[in-house]
């Protein structure tokens, strides 16, 4: 809440004469300051459309970017959470659980769509940047354009890097501190980095306890009656989330198609399955029943045990900062009596 006091006449006037005299000392300093962080060059990636390896590719900021096209929901958070918000003028993807610290920035932001955008809309809103999930840099009619693409005509480009096979959660922290480079705002990005460091340590703590991991296997499927698994084998970022409570993918050496007789003999002790926020909160549940009494599945440990888990989606495949939000959620619902 902004405060106005009325002085006297003569004290307002000596102060709004120094405040001037100040105001202009400041802006001459930032001025300066900013002169000496650009020209920035960043490494970062780009890949060949349709492709799937991704090579190093820099990218050069003469000044910080003005219009930022942020291609998903947990994107265009992480942007917000470092004073981004009048910057962003379109995201895609808008959809998966919210993070409630910036849920109210959020809703005043263009939403493109609930759901992924091409390379149309996303030139539509005019960006000099465009920032996200690496997966979605491509010319098909769910991408926003090949990072090559872009780049020829001037837009820059970031690609994630949590978002690249190889990556761990601590790549969310290299890209907020690209991110705090590239606007020339390092202080909120390391303020940022702290806060998420000090949940991560919390959640370690509470599981100090927990002596060996647990095996899981996550099951893509919304309908009980429609198994599919994802072994996951080259998502890197998906399995180090799992590992910050103990979880280890059964399948992450698995590049094969993984069948429902190799999940029974693999019989990991918890099954994760998607949650969609904007589904009907039950279909969650319904799953679960669908599975328990599934009497296929009825030898596995995790039906036995009653070891089956919902995540939102974006918790696991946004490569997002807030996927650490999932993981703390999840460990309280497997071990509520450690999170007292």
């Amino acid at each position: 809440m902004k405060k106005k006091i009325l002085l006297g006449l003569g004290l307002a006037a000596i102060m709004a004469l120094s405040a001037c005299g100040g105001s202009a000392q400041d802006v001459s300093g930032d001025k300066s300051q900013t002169e000496k962080h650009y020209p920035l060059t960043i490494q970062n990636y780009t890949k060949v459309e349709g492709g799937t390896t991704w090579d190093k590719k820099d990218q050069k900021f003469d000044k910080a970017p003005e219009r930022i096209m942020a291609n998903t929901r947990p994107a265009a958070e992480l942007l917000l959470n470092l004073g981004l918000g009048d910057k962003i003028v379109g995201v895609g993807a808008s959809f998966g659980a919210p993070d409630k610290t910036v849920e109210e920035e959020y809703a005043k932001l263009n939403i493109l769509s609930d759901s992924y955008v091409g390379k149309e809309v996303t030139l539509g809103t005019d960006p000099d940047l465009v920032f996200g999930r690496g997966g979605l840099f491509d010319n098909a009619d769910w991408g926003v354009g090949t990072v090559d693409s872009l780049n020829e005509m001037g837009i820059n480009t970031y690609v994630l890097e949590s978002s690249v096979t190889g990556a761990t959660y601590d790549s969310i922290y290299k890209d907020i501190e690209n991110i705090g480079n590239v606007f020339n705002v390092e202080d909120k990005a390391e303020s940022f980095i702290k806060k998420l460091k000090d949940q991560e340590e919390k959640i370690t703590s509470n599981l100090s306890s927990i002596s060996e991991n647990k095996t899981f296997a996550y099951l893509h499927t919304t309908d009980p009656k429609e198994l599919m698994v994802y072994a996951a084998h080259d998502e890197t970022f998906f399995n180090d989330v799992f590992h910050m409570i103990k979880l280890d993918n059964v399948f992450k050496d698995e590049s094969a198609e993984i069948s429902i007789e190799m999940l029974i003999d693999a019989d990991p002790d918890v099954l994760i399955i998607p949650m969609w926020v904007e589904e009907d909160p039950a279909n969650a549940e319904k799953v679960k029943e669908g599975l328990y009494s599934n009497p296929k599945l009825s030898s596995m440990k995790a039906i036995k045990n009653k070891q089956i888990y919902a995540v939102d989606y974006n918790y696991m495949f946004g490569y997002g900062y807030n996927s650490i939000d999932g993981m703390e959620l999840l460990a309280k619902e497997m071990y509520p009596d450690l999170f007292k």
